[in-house]
Formats: structure tokens, C-alpha cells, sequence
């Protein structure tokens, strides 16, 4: 075949595509149980950080479940299978939880910032109001702008923030032009107003669906708990020893 020919060229152009082709699916398909332990890991250390608690081991520090739309427990759900897409978990009633061995919990947050989507993890107190840290990333957001989401200098202004006024939920808000409610309020980011209302909307909507789930908790933590029988009757001894030594 002539080498210089337009057909030789096709064909060598082909053949090279294809084995080129082929070479990278196998080094794909080689990589694919490396590539989703790492994003797995990530996963797990992106909470940890959202509790402040880098230095605890995830399997034994953190239980992971799913809760339906009522709050109630969900078995023989695959939770990290549910973060490979949190909206359409969260369209499918199913929404994943990551409960410390404190009592704090972890919700993954979602929504859309100016130029793709936003995500994030917001960690709760127990009292399931006070935000103990967040963690935020981006797809695209502007750098120096928008992408400030992702850095810890801005994520270190949500701690200490409450979501509830009262009974009322109110999440907390990005004001542009600075924050005017301490307990409810972060500044937006300069320059980054529609990334600041994505984020917004996103810890607005993605808590509201855990609603019931931290209302229960709430009204549960509020409830005086009854002393037990022994505790009576030693307080009862107790009146009866001082009465006798009036």
C-alpha cells in the first residue's frame, strides 16, 4: 500500500484511534475501584471536617443512615450510592444522614451556584439547631469570587449560626451588603451575589427536607426526663433521715 495515499492514511488514522481507544478503557476499567475508594475517602473526610474531627476514624466515629420524608429511619439503603446524586435522592424521598457518636449530625447539601452545581455538608450540634461547621465545593464558581465557598476562611463564618427562630426554621441567609442578623445571617460574598443566593437556597432546601427528622429530635431533647424509681425512693430516704434528725 502506498503510504503517501489518502486510503493508507485513513486507515493507519483509524487503527491508531482505535488501539488508542482500547488502551484507555483498560487503564479505565483498571482504575475504576482506585478512583471510587479516593472519592469515597473524600467523601468520608469531608464530613469529618465538618465536625472539626479529622482526627477520628469514620467507621467508628460516624453512623451512616437514611431517613424518609417522615424522619423515620430507612433500611438497606446504600448511603454513598445515594451521594453519587444527593437531588435525585432527595426526589426519590430518600435522604442520607451521618450521626456522630456525640450526638451531631452531618446533612449533605445541594443546589446551584452562577456557573454549575454546588454541594456541601452542614454539621449540626445536638441540638440540632446550631451549625458546627460546613463544607462547601463547586463545579465552576468564579475564582477569587463565587469560589470562595470553598475555602475555610468563609466556611469558619457559619459556625455558631442557628437555623431555628424558635419553632420557626429559617436556615441561615448570605445578605449582600453585610449581615444583619447575627444569629441567622452570614455576608454574602463580594462581587459573588448569585453564587451567595445559590448557597442560600441550597442550606435553605436541602435542611427543609430534614425537617421532621430535627424537629422530632428538638421536641425529644425538650422532654424533662422522669426520674427513675430508685432516684424516688432515695429522695424519699433522704427527707426520712432528715426528719429524724430534726
Amino acid at each position: 500500500m502506498n503510504k503517501n495515499s489518502n486510503t493508507y492514511i485513513i486507515v493507519y488514522s483509524v487503527v491508531m484511534v482505535v488501539i488508542v481507544a482500547l488502551l484507555l478503557s483498560v487503564a479505565a476499567l483498571s482504575l475504576k475501584d482506585r478512583q471510587e475508594a479516593n472519592m469515597l475517602n473524600e467523601k468520608k473526610k469531608a464530613i469529618l471536617e465538618s465536625l472539626h474531627a479529622t482526627d477520628r476514624n469514620y467507621d467508628e466515629y460516624i453512623r451512616a443512615y437514611v431517613v424518609d420524608a417522615e424522619g423515620r429511619e430507612v433500611e438497606g439503603e446504600d448511603v454513598f450510592e445515594l451521594l453519587k446524586d444527593v437531588g435525585g435522592a432527595y426526589k426519590a424521598g430518600k435522604f442520607p444522614v451521618f450521626e456522630a457518636q456525640d450526638g451531631r449530625v452531618v446533612l449533605p447539601v445541594t443546589g446551584t451556584g452562577l456557573w454549575g452545581p454546588i454541594w456541601g455538608y452542614v454539621a449540626l450540634e445536638q441540638d440540632m439547631n446550631t451549625l458546627a461547621g460546613i463544607i462547601m465545593d463547586h463545579k465552576g464558581e468564579t475564582p477569587g469570587l463565587g469560589a470562595e465557598i470553598a475555602t475555610p476562611k468563609y466556611q469558619a463564618r457559619f459556625v455558631g449560626k442557628t437555623i431555628f427562630e424558635g419553632d420557626e426554621f429559617r436556615s441561615v441567609k448570605l445578605r449582600k451588603g453585610g449581615a444583619q442578623d447575627p444569629a441567622h445571617e452570614v455576608d454574602a460574598i463580594s462581587g459573588g451575589t448569585k453564587t451567595s443566593d445559590g448557597v442560600t437556597a441550597m442550606l435553605y432546601n436541602s435542611i427543609g427536607h430534614y425537617l421532621p427528622l430535627l424537629e422530632a429530635r428538638r421536641a425529644a431533647a425538650a422532654v424533662p426526663a422522669e426520674p427513675s424509681a430508685g432516684t424516688e425512693d432515695a429522695a424519699v430516704s433522704n427527707e426520712e433521715n432528715v426528719e429524724n434528725n430534726e
